[in-house]
């Protein structure tokens, strides 16, 4: 009932690049569970992003033959187009071509200037997250699903994705939120723990 009311409050220009989307807690489809994903593109024709929360237990050099030997984790990014390779970062002034999502965090780049800052040291595992796939959304398609209550809307802190543990993320986000979120971040991970 309390998501109603937070529906109510919520307009169709709060969802934007640079916020959050956190999945209601009980979220079924396995590709979501405790989903955080960070919003990188919202416009009329759609929208994108990828989830902070879901390593896949692989480095970046297992994926790419010609990367320079570097130690950082790639994440699922989502269901759509697992064939591709995004990143997602905090040095964009220093990577060219990266686009902007909000103060401190940055999307894409010139993929080969990023492979010799990595090389030249300047970029560490911290500054940047890779990911498989991304989550997509058609145009009215996440408006939608957040009307029947699929996902909660946030604020993104760039700590999120470099500096916090990918384990407890969902909950740390919803902790963030405050209020009765508090209450849902404190929601067992399965309803027969309780």
């Amino acid at each position: 009932m309390f998501i109603v009311r937070i529906m109510q409050q919520l307009k169709q220009t709060d969802i934007q690049a640079g916020k959050v989307l956190l999945a209601e807690p009980f979220m079924r489809d396995s590709n979501f569970k405790r989903a955080a994903i960070v919003l990188c593109e919202h416009t009329s024709e759609g929208t994108l992003g990828f989830v902070m929360n879901k390593p896949l237990n692989m480095k970046i050099n297992e994926l790419i033959a010609d990367f320079p030997e570097f130690d950082a984790e790639v994440f699922f990014g989502g269901p759509v187009q697992t064939d591709t390779i995004h990143y997602v970062h905090n040095v964009g002034d220093m990577l060219d071509n990266s686009i902007k999502v909000m103060e401190g965090v940055y999307w894409g780049g010139d993929f080969d200037k990023l492979k010799f800052l990595i090389d030249a040291n300047l970029i560490q595992p911290a500054n940047i997250r890779f990911f498989v796939g991304y989550t997509g959304w058609s145009s009215g398609q996440l408006w939608d699903e957040m009307l029947h209550q699929s996902w909660v809307l946030t604020e993104m802190h760039a700590n999120y994705l470099f500096k916090s543990q990918t384990s407890h993320l969902w909950e740390e986000i919803m902790n963030h939120k405050g209020g009765t979120f508090s209450v849902i971040a404190r929601i067992p991970d399965s309803p027969d723990w309780n």
